[in-house]
């Protein structure tokens, strides 16, 4: 993924201070204030390299007695893709919660990532049947199908052992996570593909990026070498990331994961209308789009003057993201509703940002901005 950096309190409040600046003002043009277009991603915690069994053993007694539900997810005839796959569960039709596997495909719920009370009580048996039992498992992968779990009082009682998901490839679709050019390469070319990705495993890129390169010279319409490829170059020369990405969706059109990372490059650009374009590109081929999507075009079009456009993005990502995993996304929403004058609105956001923002400098500066927007609401009254 792209290197993240915080889209955070102290710029919050130096746009927010243009908006109020401007707020009389008919003209489009976003408020004045740099935006650093990466959000902050804080990653759910992975099963040990151990696997389930060892991640289970290592646990102590209380949190064992409700404190976490362990499962599994497969892709049906194909390897796990290198990426995390998300698991959600739903509870009533709404998202409540999501994980994601580690490089062996496992994952786990634990109490501590669930906020509000279930975090702050310490029966937590009892807390994890009040948020998750008859709740429903399932894994997103785009292009794929997937079985579901459903949790029950056994498992959040006895056997926290929910299962395996399992995933499997719709063949009638637009886009997809995984691509099917693998399955052509020579076998030469998907060998150095597995050993690049099992010295990624071992922390060693440059081993791997030298496979490859071997495998994309052998098999230039390897899009997921290309893919990876690019993404071992995004810190180091965002130039030679781009073409390389550029080539894995040239290599297969309905292959997704390109277009999210050129928005975060575009994005790190401040080309907002190139932003925009990679976020349509990825939205056509997979309509549900990701979290990192509807940062993206929440930002680029809050930055474009697209107003309506941006906030409807900037609720779609939270709806997708409850526990704030991109934590600046609410404060960006928060953002876009002061812009329009909605002050009341973002003061809600930026409060709600204090319960998952951590003490410190952040959390701080958060509560200077939101004393200055609660002077500025009172003016108004």
């Amino acid at each position: 993924m792209l290197k993240k950096q915080l889209f955070g309190p102290a710029l919050l409040g130096s746009i927010l201070t243009g908006i109020w600046a401007t707020a009389q003002k008919t003209s489009p043009t976003p408020a004045p204030g740099r935006m650093n277009p990466n959000p902050v991603v804080t990653r759910p915690d992975s099963i040990a390299d151990s696997g389930i069994y060892g991640y289970w053993s290592h646990m102590t007694e209380q949190d064992r007695t409700g404190g976490a539900l362990l499962g599994k997810v497969v892709i049906n005839d194909e390897l796990l893709p290198w990426d995390p796959i998300v698991v959600t569960v739903s509870c009533n039709g709404t998202t409540m919660y999501t994980a994601e596997t580690d490089p062996k495909g496992y994952f786990a719920i634990l109490p501590s990532r669930i906020s509000g009370e279930l975090s702050q009580l310490g029966d937590r048996e009892r807390q994890m049947k009040v948020h998750f039992e008859g709740c429903t498992l399932e894994a997103i992968l785009t292009g794929f199908t997937s079985s579901t779990l459903t949790i029950t009082e056994n498992n959040l009682r006895d056997s926290p052992e929910i299962g395996t998901i399992a995933l499997t490839r719709k063949f009638a679709t637009r886009g997809t996570a995984i691509s099917a050019t693998s399955k052509s390469a020579p076998a030469s070319a998907a060998q150095d593909w597995t050993k690049a990705g099992e010295e990624m495993l071992a922390e060693k890129p440059e081993r791997a990026r030298h496979l490859l390169e071997e495998a994309v010279r052998v098999y230039p319409g390897f899009a997921e070498a290309w893919y990876r490829l690019g993404m071992l170059q995004l810190k180091s020369n965002p130039h030679d990331a781009q073409v390389c990405l550029r080539k894995a969706a040239a290599a297969d059109s309905a292959f997704v994961p390109p277009h999210e990372q050129l928005a975060g490059l575009a994005a790190q650009q401040e080309d907002w209308r190139g932003t925009l374009q990679s976020v349509s590109h990825y939205l056509q081929l997979e309509p549900k789009g990701t979290a990192h999507i509807w940062y993206y075009s929440a930002l680029s079009n809050f930055q474009l003057g697209n107003f309506a456009a941006a906030e409807n993005s900037a609720n779609q990502l939270l709806a997708m993201d409850p526990l704030h995993n991109i934590r600046n996304g609410e404060q960006l929403l928060a953002v876009i509703l002061a812009r329009r004058a909605d002050y009341a609105a973002a003061l809600v956001h930026l409060r709600h940002c204090l319960s998952y923002v951590p003490d410190g400098p952040d959390a701080e500066l958060l509560r200077a901005q939101i004393a200055q927007l609660e002077k500025r609401i009172a003016k108004t009254n």
